[in-house]
């Protein structure tokens, strides 16, 4: 895995210290010395992620990644509610499948950036938040906050290393409960689990995460960042596939403008029960 493979798309000049308004997200360098802030700031749709949002969280990555001042990354959802509760079903309805690619730029970006990063987890972590939040190095959640997958609930074809890391982390049988069942759990189960680092009530989140993150701005930075790449080596021997896309090409590509996914979509806008069964009938 290389650090600075494909970082020109994205542009790699340093932005200032202080907040930094990019689309959907609020950008904060050295918030406290040593520490980034990446808040996803979409409350109306309970930080629902879109393109532009992935756009944003990438380039702060990349950044925080650059910038040597930087130690520690924070990364959360603003207000209490949501961490972020999925991709933005509204434009996944008219997004191509090309396009739809583009989300798992943010799970390189979070593996390449060779710092500590931390998912402040204050709300709902579902879909997409879900897993977003797992490939953090770390997850702190507040004990009102509920996650899980919701892939299947509404027909997103998604595969691969997303699907691959979760297995990595609480094994296998829990892992296919989480992505087949879709159920919702509670932050204190995910602890449990080995899917959650800490829990705590959500007037304390924030000084926990302060504590881990002095904690870790206390550790040789040189030695965080081989340890992290090491970790992210080990997932790279692990894995057959490196992004949902090659599992079955053919399924995905085909899958992003599926009758399945629009089928899903609709009923999700509509609040109603998607119809599968008209899937599984035997066609003539």
């Amino acid at each position: 895995m290389s650090v600075s493979q494909d970082l020109s798309k994205f542009g790699v000049t340093l932005l200032p210290d202080g907040r930094n308004e990019l689309p959907d997200v609020h950008y904060e360098k050295n918030v406290k010395p040593g520490v980034s802030r990446v808040t996803v700031d979409r409350q109306e749709v309970l930080n629902a992620w879109r393109h532009e949002t992935v756009q944003s969280v990438v380039r702060a990555l990349l950044d925080s990644h650059l910038d040597r001042s930087v130690g520690v990354v924070v990364l959360t959802g603003a207000g209490e509610k949501s961490f972020c509760a999925g991709g933005d079903i509204a434009q996944g309805r008219t997004e191509s499948p090309e396009k739809l690619k583009i989300y798992q730029d943010v799970h390189q970006a979070i593996r390449t950036c060779l710092k500590p990063i931390i998912a402040r987890v204050n709300g709902y972590c579902i879909g997409m938040g879900h897993h977003i939040a797992y490939h953090c190095d770390l997850t702190i959640a507040a004990d009102h906050a509920k996650f899980g997958q919701n892939g299947a609930n509404v027909g997103s074809p998604i595969g691969g290393f997303p699907v691959n890391y979760l297995a990595r982390i609480i094994g296998h049988k829990r892992a296919r409960e989480m992505w087949y069942a879709c159920k919702r759990y509670s932050a204190a189960q995910m602890l449990d689990w080995g899917l959650v680092n800490a829990v705590v009530p959500y007037a304390e989140l924030d000084a926990e995460v302060d504590r881990w993150c002095d904690t870790l701005l206390d550790k040789s930075p040189n030695s965080l960042r081989l340890a992290k790449a090491t970790f992210e080596r080990d997932i790279d021997l692990m894995r057959d596939t490196n992004t949902f896309g090659e599992v079955c090409p053919d399924f995905y590509l085909a899958g992003g403008s599926s009758a399945e996914l629009q089928e899903g979509l609709e009923a999700f806008l509509e609040k109603r029960k998607p119809d599968w069964a008209k899937f599984r009938r035997r066609q003539p």
